[in-house]
C-alpha cells in the first residue's frame, strides 16, 4: 500500500459561470489532512461571506480515510453529494473543493443544483490540474548546529522538501516518499551517531 501513487491535484483552481441568474463559483486545493481541508473551506466563507451558499466537500487520504461533504443550507442531497460524487468519480484524493452560490432570483430545482454544483466541481479540478502522486509522511528532525551540515546534505541527496528553522537547536520539517522515509531515518541516525532527534509529524 505505501508505495502505490493516488491522483490528487497539482494545485489551486477555480471555476466561475452562471445558471440562469444564480452565479456559481468553484474552488479546489490540495489538502493532506482534515484540518487543512477544514483550514481551505473556512478561507472561502471568509472570502465570501455573503455568498447564498457556500458547499464544502473533500477526500483526504489521512489515517483513517476521510470524505466529507455538506449541503450548506442547499436541498438536502443537492450541492455536498453531488460535489464529493466528482472528486469520487475520478478518483481524486487529498483534494477539498468549495462551490460558492449567489442566488439569482430563480429556483433551478435540485436536478438543476446538482448539475451546477458538480458542473463547478469539475471546471474546478480541471482549472487546477489532475496529478499522480506518491504517499509522503511527514518528520521533524531537530539536531545541534554541528550536525545540521550533515543532515541538510542527506536530505538534499535523498530530494526531501524541507524547511529549516534555527533557533538553539536547528529544526527540518521534513516530507519525504513513504517509502524512503525510514531508510532516511536509519540515514540521518547512523551520521549523527543518534544524535538527531527524529518525530513523526509535524
Amino acid at each position: 500500500m505505501a508505495g502505490q501513487t493516488y491522483r490528487t491535484i497539482a494545485g489551486r483552481g477555480e471555476a466561475a459561470f452562471e445558471v440562469r441568474g444564480s452565479e456559481f463559483l468553484g474552488y479546489a486545493a490540495p489538502a493532506d489532512t482534515a484540518s487543512a481541508a477544514e483550514a481551505f473551506v473556512a478561507e472561502v466563507e471568509e472570502r465570501h461571506p455573503d455568498a447564498t451558499h457556500n458547499v464544502p466537500a473533500y477526500r483526504v487520504r489521512a489515517d483513517p480515510f476521510r470524505e466529507y461533504s455538506s449541503d450548506a443550507g442547499e436541498p438536502s442531497g443537492s450541492a455536498g453529494k453531488p460535489a464529493l460524487n466528482v472528486l469520487q468519480q475520478r478518483d481524486l484524493e487529498n483534494v477539498v473543493v468549495v462551490v460558492t452560490r449567489y442566488y439569482g432570483g430563480t429556483n433551478l430545482g435540485v436536478g438543476g443544483l446538482a448539475r451546477s454544483y458538480s458542473q463547478a466541481v469539475k471546471e474546478a479540478v480541471d482549472d487546477a490540474g489532475v496529478v499522480e502522486e506518491r504517499p509522503h509522511e511527514r518528520v521533524t528532525v531537530a539536531v545541534e548546529y554541528d550536525d545540521s551540515g550533515t543532515v541538510r546534505g542527506i536530505l538534499e541527496s535523498e530530494g526531501a522538501e524541507f524547511d529549516a528553522e534555527y533557533g538553539e537547536d536547528v529544526r527540518f520539517a521534513v516530507r519525504i516518499p513513504v517509502e524512503v522515509a525510514d531508510d532516511l531515518r536509519d540515514r540521518l541516525r547512523s551520521a549523527t551517531s543518534g544524535r538527531a532527534e527524529i518525530r513523526d509529524g509535524e
